[in-house]
C-alpha cells in the first residue's frame, strides 16, 4: 500500500462477481444435447453448439465451472437483513440449480460416468461436488443429494486406488500409473481432509514435503515420473495452481506444523509467483498469469485458496494481510482490465457483456481484442478470482489507495480499453447492499 492509502468505501465485490457470473453463464452456458436437466460450458466462443460439442473434452474445466457456480450460490443464500436473490434474476435458474444441472451434464458428456483417466480431474470434481452438497444442505434443498453422495463415493474409491506406496507415497496422476505429482496429490489430500480422513491427507502432504518441495523456493514442484529400470525422474516445473490445494489442505488439517508450512508457502508465493500490474493510481502485486488452455485456470485456482488464508485467524496478521492483498489486487486487475463487449460483436450472446483478460497483468484488449475467440478456462479464472475477493470482503477493513477514488464509473470502459460501452451494464451499487455472509458455516469447506 502506498503512503497515500486512506479509508474509503471498499469495492462492491459481490456486484463484480455477479457481473462475471452473468457474463460467463450467458456466453458459455448451454444444455447438453438439448437434454432437460443438464448444463455444460462451451469450450470456446464464438462457436456453434455442435462445434463445441465436437471439441476435445475438458472435464476439469467443467469441474471448476461447477465450483464457480457454487461460489455464486453461496452468495445467493443472502445474510440477515438482505434478501436472497438469484445472480441472474428470479426468472432464471439459481447458481445452485445450474451447478446441479452441470454435474448431470458432466456425467452424461463423460459417457454416463464420473470416472475418467486422470485422478486430478476427478479430485477437482469431488471437491466441487462436496461443496455443492454443503450448499444444498445450507439452502435446505433435497434435490440431487443422493446423486451427490453416489458421485463422492465413486470418486473416493478412485483416490484410494491411486494413493499407493509406490515412490514412497503420493497419488498417481493418471491410470497409466507412471507419474505421481502435485496436481493430483494436492487436491486428493484436500478431499481427504474435508471428508474426515485426516491421516490419509497428512500422509500425502508429508510425501509432498519430502519429495516435491523445493527447499530454495519453498514451492511444490510438478512430480516424480517412474522410469523403467532407472531412478525416478523429478519434473521440476513450478506452477501457480499446484500451490493452491496444498495450501487448502494445510489449513483444513491445521496444527502447528501445517500452519507454519502454510505461512511459509504464502510468503513463497508472494516472492516467486507474483508480478507487478498497473492498477488505477498505483501498482498492484498480482498472481502471475500462465496463458490460455489449461493454464488459463491456474491463477484463479491459487487465488481461491489464498482467500481461505486471508481470513484464517490462526495465521499471523501479516500473513493474512499478504494473502488478502494478493487476492484483492489480482481481482482488481481482472476487473479494471475487463473489456466491454460491443453490441455488434458475435460474443454479445444472450446478453453477455464482459470479457476478462487471460492474464491479470494485461488488459483484455490485449489478450482478447474484439474479434478474438475466447476460451472458457480464462473467463472462469477471472470469475473465480472475483468470487474469492467477494468471499473475504466482509472480513477485511475497507482500506484502498486514495487514487482508487478516481476509478471511472462501473460499466464503462477504463482508459485504454476497447469495446463499445453498453448502456445495460449497471452501475456498481453500494457494498452494503450486496453483503456476503461472513459467518457462513464450514469456512474452509465452502471455498
Amino acid at each position: 500500500m502506498t503512503a497515500a492509502a486512506a479509508h474509503s468505501p471498499a469495492p462492491n465485490w459481490s456486484f463484480r462477481a455477479d457481473e462475471a457470473a452473468r457474463s460467463v453463464t450467458r456466453l458459455f452456458g448451454q444444455s447438453l444435447f438439448f437434454l432437460p436437466g443438464t448444463h455444460i460450458g462451451a469450450i470456446v466462443r464464438p462457436s456453434s453448439r455442435l462445434k463445441n460439442l465436437s471439441r476435445p473434452w475438458h472435464y476439469w474445466w467443467q469441474a471448476h465451472y461447477m465450483d464457480c457456480l457454487v461460489d455464486a450460490g453461496r452468495r445467493e443464500l443472502g445474510v440477515a437483513g438482505h434478501t436472497p436473490a438469484h445472480f441472474d434474476g428470479k426468472n432464471l435458474p439459481s447458481a445452485g440449480k445450474l451447478a446441479s444441472r452441470l454435474l448431470n451434464g458432466i456425467r452424461v458428456r463423460n459417457l454416463f460416468t464420473v470416472v475418467n483417466s486422470y485422478y486430478d480431474d476427478m479430485a477437482w470434481l469431488a471437491l466441487a461436488t462436496r461443496r455443492l452438497e454443503l450448499l444444498a444442505e445450507d439452502g435446505r434443498k433435497s434435490a440431487g443429494r443422493r446423486r451427490n453422495a453416489r458421485v463422492l463415493t465413486r470418486l473416493g474409491a478412485q483416490f484410494d486406488a491411486a494413493s499407493t506406496d509406490d515412490l514412497g507415497g503420493g497419488t498417481f496422476w493418471s491410470k497409466k500409473r507412471d507419474f505421481k505429482n502435485t496436481p493430483a496429490t494436492g487436491p486428493v489430500a484436500l478431499h481427504y481432509a474435508r471428508t474426515g480422513q485426516a491421516a490419509r491427507a497428512q500422509s500425502l502432504l508429508d510425501w509432498l514435503d519430502a519429495k516435491l518441495l523445493d527447499p530454495e523456493q519453498g514451492l511444490y514442484r510438478d512430480g516424480l515420473r517412474i522410469v523403467p529400470e532407472g531412478e525416478p525422474r523429478l519434473e521440476e516445473a513450478v506452477y501457480t495452481y499446484n500451490q493452491g490445494p496444498v495450501l487448502g489442505a494445510l489449513l483444513e488439517l491445521g496444527g502447528e506444523a501445517n500452519l507454519a508450512r502454510a505461512q511459509e508457502l504464502i510468503t513463497a508465493v508472494r516472492e516467486h509467483l507474483t508480478v507487478d500490474a498497473p492498477l488505477l493510481g498505483r501498482r498492484g502485486e498480482v498472481i502471475r498469469g500462465e496463458g490460455t488452455g489449461d493454464g488459463g485456470l491456474f491463477s484463479g485456482i491459487l487465488v481461491r485458496y489464498l482467500a481461505l488464508a486471508a481470513v484464517d485467524e490462526r495465521l499471523p496478521e501479516e500473513t493474512r494481510a499478504t494473502a488478502a492483498r494478493l487476492v484483492t489486487d489480482t481481482a482488481e486487475a481482472f476487473w479494471e482490465g475487463r473489456r466491454v463487449v460491443g453490441a455488434n460483436e458475435p460474443l454479445a450472446r444472450n446478453g453477455a457483456r464482459l470479457v476478462f483478460s487471460a492474464r491479470p497483468e494485461l488488459p483484455a484488449r490485449r489478450t482478447y481484442p474484439a474479434g478474438a475467440d475466447v476460451e472458457l478456462s480464462t473467463q472462469l479464472q477471472a470469475w473465480m478470482v472475483l468470487e474469492a475477493a467477494a468471499s473475504i470482503a466482509p472480513r477485511l477493513p475497507a482500506i484502498v489507495d486514495a487514487a482508487d477514488a478516481e476509478q471511472p464509473a462501473e460499466g464503462q470502459p477504463d482508459e485504454g480499453q476497447t469495446g463499445e460501452a453498453r448502456p445495460d451494464v449497471p452501475a456498481e451499487p453500494d457494498p452494503a447492499s450486496a453483503a456476503v455472509d461472513a459467518t457462513a458455516p464450514r469456512q474452509h469447506e465452502t471455498n
